[in-house]
């Protein structure tokens, strides 16, 4: 027995018709070849062995894609490549079939098929030397776990089909919340007099026509009440009752409600930013977000060179109160795309940014070729076929299950 049949019967447990019912005058050998452990050829390659026949499979990437390279051996000597009718059939998940032709080179045969991404199928191997045939059939899985139903539910696995999307083109900012010019009222005697009563504080908050102050006028010396013209909150108070009006501010009253942010555009941006793009403005501190809308810009240009954009926000909850430093998010276009898949899906695996792509109740990795990208969508240029019912929320229960179970890469 030669030393590439001992191997395999030792360590392939392999069921062979010369390892079992080898019958005189029979023409194929066929063999199931454990997904696990497997005997190493001379150039690294699965070993493949019937009776003192073998192939020596290899996936080879060295600076070409991926493809399968084969050496055949008879009775451990070295066979000429044209001297073997080699084929491989590769089914992958979904009952897809990549049918790949090996024709000589050099010393070794060569796959006219390049061999993409996920490398998990099974195998089957057709060898015709001298007349006999010689098959092998085996499992190279990668990236793959299965799942029932009800366990995907309980994970909380959510799922969609990859499609064209609308992705939103935005520019990132940074500005500072300011008060509006109409959002400020300094309150003063109509007629010169005396104070009676003030009946508001600094830091109260008043409605419009609120009270405000009684003054005994000067010339009639009768009283007259001034009530606050808008809604708002008491910021300055230069008045206390005995006091003359003297022709000066005594209150001042400030909303809140709505504030500008004033954004900084670098000139570079200009051209891209105009008047009624959307926007989003965060508070870095709060998180809190608040929609508007590029409402004019500053004719005049800061001493740091950027353009002043204004958007006017509701500040309802005072988180932006003058004086906040914000981020805003401005929507500068959208456009489509023919395929897209959401950003929340994408997990890393080896080298590879992927999605799980679910096929009945089995799960498996889809490496990506992206492109542009939003805050919700990211474009795929490859490795997706449109259609594809992919894993969204959660998917990172995928990654963790099939990190469990060993993601080898079978060459």
């Amino acid at each position: 027995m030669s030393r590439l049949r001992l191997l395999g019967c030792l360590f392939l447990l392999l069921t062979l018709s010369a390892c079992s019912d080898n019958q005189p005058g029979s023409e194929s050998d066929t063999a199931e070849v454990p997904a696990g452990d497997y005997p190493e050829g001379p150039n690294g390659g699965r070993l493949l062995e019937s009776d003192d026949f073998a192939i020596e499979l290899s996936i080879y990437e060295s600076g070409v894609p991926p493809e399968y390279r084969a050496w055949a051996y008879n009775d451990d000597v070295p066979l000429a490549p044209s001297a073997v009718d080699l084929s491989v059939v590769l089914t992958r998940l979904g009952d897809v079939r990549d049918n790949i032709a090996f024709n000589p080179e050099g010393e070794y045969l060569r796959g006219d098929t390049v061999i993409y991404e996920p490398h998990s199928f099974i195998v089957t191997v057709n060898a015709n030397y001298q007349g006999r045939q010689h098959s092998w059939e085996f499992e190279s899985l990668e990236g793959r776990t299965t799942i029932s139903p009800n366990m995907a539910a309980a994970m909380g696995l959510e799922t969609e089909v990859a499609g064209p999307a609308t992705l939103t083109q935005t520019l990132e900012v940074l500005g500072e919340t300011v008060q509006t010019p109409e959002s400020t009222r300094q309150i003063s005697a109509r007629f010169e007099g005396t104070i009676q009563n003030v009946y508001v504080s600094v830091g109260q908050q008043i409605d419009a026509g609120q009270r405000l102050l009684t003054i005994e006028s000067n010339s009639s010396l009768q009283p007259y009440t001034m009530n606050a013209p808008i809604a708002g909150t008491v910021v300055r108070r230069m008045a206390n009752p005995g006091e003359q009006t003297n022709g000066r501010v005594l209150l001042e009253i400030l909303d809140t409600q709505t504030v500008w942010a004033e954004l900084a555009i670098h000139p570079s941006q200009r051209a891209s930013v105009q008047v009624g793009m959307p926007v989003t403005v965060t508070s870095p501190i709060s998180g809190s977000t608040a929609q508007g809308q590029i409402d004019s810009f500053d004719l005049a240009v800061r001493p740091n060179q950027a353009i002043t954009a204004r958007v006017q926000i509701d500040n309802d909850d005072n988180v932006f109160a003058p004086g906040t430093f914000v981020n805003a998010s401005i929507e500068t276009g959208q456009f489509e795309v023919p395929l897209a898949v959401k950003r929340v899906g994408l997990q890393p695996f080896r080298d590879f940014t992927v999605v799980y792509a679910r096929i009945g109740n089995t799960y498996e990795v889809r490496m990506l070729d992206l492109g542009r990208q939003d805050d919700e969508w990211v474009e795929v240029l490859g490795g997706l076929e449109p259609g594809t019912t992919y894993v969204t929320s959660n998917s990172y229960v995928l990654k963790a299950d099939v990190e469990k179970d060993g993601a080898s890469h079978d060459h």
